[in-house]
């Protein structure tokens, strides 16, 4: 798939969850995406890296796009928006990233809501999607995702998504202009017989 295809509305990944649908982002998506992230600042940013002076901006927005295409193109990454199934609002995002081939065969997921989109189970029914993509379609053998130890609804939400805790790890990440401890979870494929990608869904 080429980098335009990748950005274009054309570009025909999807993976459909409980409520949910996720798709990966689109130039066209810029005016929602910024609505939803500048009412969301002050909630989001104690659980994420400093947002840059020119985060919210259309050229930062395109930059992100262009990142995502060469992740993309490369199998590295895989970035999705998470839609609203009731009436297509962007509620979130979510990313499986850092994929490891060869003996390894994983990934990490991250994941982001809008404030006013918490506690309605968007975010949960976004990451067992997004697992199911990564096992079923990805065939990959083991997934991780970790979390700063006082973000309660994060650890609660990858527990109910089937991750178990494996672990903690000092100045995992640097979160919020300094450097975290983060709680580490884990989750394998309930489809290790897989030898390769399932044809399900398109990627």
């Amino acid at each position: 798939m080429a980098l335009l295809d990748w950005i274009a509305p054309e570009s025909g990944l999807r993976v459909e969850g409980d409520g949910v649908r996720l798709r990966p982002p689109r130039a066209s998506d810029y005016a929602e995406w910024r609505e939803v992230r500048a009412a969301s600042r002050a909630f989001l940013q104690p659980w994420e890296p400093t947002w840059p002076a020119d985060d919210l901006s259309r050229a930062a927005f395109r930059r992100r796009l262009l990142a995502y295409a060469r992740d993309r193109e490369a199998g590295v990454a895989y970035p999705f928006f998470v839609f609203r199934a009731s009436d297509e609002a962007l509620s979130g995002g979510i990313t499986l990233s850092n994929v490891r081939r060869g003996v390894a065969q994983m990934g990490s997921v991250g994941y982001w809501c809008g404030k006013s989109y918490t506690r309605q189970g968007l975010t949960l029914a976004a990451v067992r999607a997004l697992c199911e993509f990564a096992f079923r379609t990805l065939a990959l053998h083991r997934l991780e995702a970790a979390c700063i130890p006082e973000n309660a609804p994060s650890r609660t939400l990858l527990k109910k998504a089937g991750f178990a805790e494996e672990g903690f790890a000092q100045a995992y990440l640097k979160i919020n202009g300094g450097w975290r401890d983060h709680v580490l979870f884990g989750r394998l494929s309930p489809y290790r017989d897989l030898d390769g990608p399932d044809a399900g869904v398109s990627v």
